[in-house]
């Protein structure tokens, strides 16, 4: 636990867990990229320098404006960030899932999620079962080793679990609450998604080297 409490105060950290979505009202070049979502997240709860998840990608706010019932966040996008999220995707209207960085102390419900995108894969295939949604979603050479049956992943910034393993794809199911609450309930077959894996898997991995 010590450990953990030091990596949070050291870096800015996520639990996977979406508290909100925001609408992209601008996303343009300028010097690098300039990002401007509306959310109704509380103003009171994010501030400028804070870091916010964004579709997993860890940006900070560096201005925030009142806007009626809901608040304007803006921030600055990298050149690379753009290169190796699908941030380079958006466009006017599109929905984006945030979470704020974890505090020291706070439930950490889903896994510790860094909010650095390890590459970009497709969704191969949806499929409804019950209530919930089944993903299929395509396996990269940057992720193949660290994917097993059971691990934590990051898709979208979301904390979900792998259910199973093929050579091309993985698996994950999302219940309906988690389906309603993030940005999947908007996606379609072939659309590209950030994955960041689970960091418990990347350091094992280093350390069997």
């Amino acid at each position: 636990m010590i450990l953990w409490i030091s990596i949070i105060e050291d870096k800015k950290m996520f639990s996977g867990i979406i508290e909100n979505f925001g609408k992209v009202k601008e996303f343009k070049k300028k010097g690098d990229y300039l990002l401007k979502l509306s959310t109704n997240l509380r103003i009171k709860d994010i501030k400028k320098g804070s870091s916010i998840s964004c579709n997993g990608v860890c940006l900070t706010a560096h201005t925030i404006n009142k806007n009626g019932r809901f608040v304007d966040v803006y921030f600055d996008v990298s050149k690379e960030t753009i290169k190796c999220t699908n941030l380079s995707n958006l466009k006017k209207g599109s929905i984006v899932n945030l979470e704020k960085s974890l505090r020291v102390g706070d439930e950490v419900s889903g896994h510790f999620v860094f909010g650095h995108v390890d590459c970009t894969t497709k969704i191969s295939k949806i499929k409804k079962i019950d209530d919930s949604f089944q993903l299929s979603i395509a396996i990269t050479k940057e992720i193949k080793k660290f994917i097993v049956k059971k691990c934590s992943i990051a898709l979208n910034g979301v904390s979900l679990t792998v259910n199973h393993v093929s050579k091309r794809t993985f698996t994950v199911n999302l219940v309906p609450y988690t389906w309603k609450n993030t940005n999947f309930h908007s996606i379609q077959e072939g659309e590209i998604i950030n994955v960041e894996v689970d960091m418990l898997a990347r350091y094992v991995t280093q350390h069997l080297k």
